[in-house]
């Protein structure tokens, strides 16, 4: 396995038992991002943000440059000469992803309009495919629109992976795998969750683009 998994486990061993879900997390999302899947990201507060950063990881270099291929490179320097260059040159292997907490007008009309607790779960619905995953951040396990979302995708064909703190709340028996940080209060689940999910980024990252 990854360095970066050992690195995350010595840096922090008191999620050291969290590791099997770390694994089974990245494996999950291996698979989809091999067969031509995406991923989907969902959390409130803090996990919002963390939702909006790990597709920032995911969509463009993140400990490595990703260069377009030689073949695709070569294919745009002939359509546009000079500007296939700078195309090449500025453009980096992304892995998709989608922050379901970005989209404003569509969230607050669906608020407004429909259910404030469906506001994922609808871009589950249209979003998601099967073989996609959905990723759903909550330090409780229990916020509602991240289980109904997780319930959408559920039927959807979705894999679905939680990052929650101790308890796993509703996500802990919803989802195929749940990573349980072994905290309690908010700010100590949360701290505990950027380090996975930045492990799981590197992994993904040296998988499909190499180290």
């Amino acid at each position: 396995m990854s360095l970066a998994l050992e690195a995350l486990f010595e840096k922090y061993p008191d999620i050291a038992a969290c590791r099997d879900d770390v694994v089974a997390a990245y494996e999950i999302m291996r698979e989809s991002y091999a067969n031509g899947g995406k991923a989907l990201f969902c959390g409130n507060g803090g996990s919002a943000s963390d939702s909006e950063h790990i597709v920032g990881e995911l969509m463009k270099g993140f400990m490595s440059r990703r260069p377009v291929p030689e073949a695709e490179r070569a294919r745009w320097i002939e359509a546009y000469g000079e500007e296939g260059h700078y195309l090449a040159d500025h453009l980096q292997g992304g892995l998709p992803a989608i922050s379901l907490v970005s989209h404003t007008a569509l969230l607050t009309a669906f608020i407004n309009d429909v259910a404030a607790d469906m506001m994922f779960a609808q871009q589950v619905y249209g979003y998601g495919k099967p073989g996609d995953v959905l990723v759903g951040l909550s330090t409780s396990g229990n916020s509602a629109n991240v289980v109904r979302a997780v319930q959408v995708a559920k039927l959807r064909g979705l894999k679905t992976i939680g990052l929650t703190g101790r308890a796993g709340g509703k996500m802990a028996s919803l989802c195929d795998v749940t990573i349980r940080v072994p905290k309690d209060a908010t700010p100590d689940v949360q701290e505990r969750h950027l380090p996975i999910y930045h492990a799981i980024c590197i992994m993904l990252e040296e998988e499909f683009f190499g180290k």
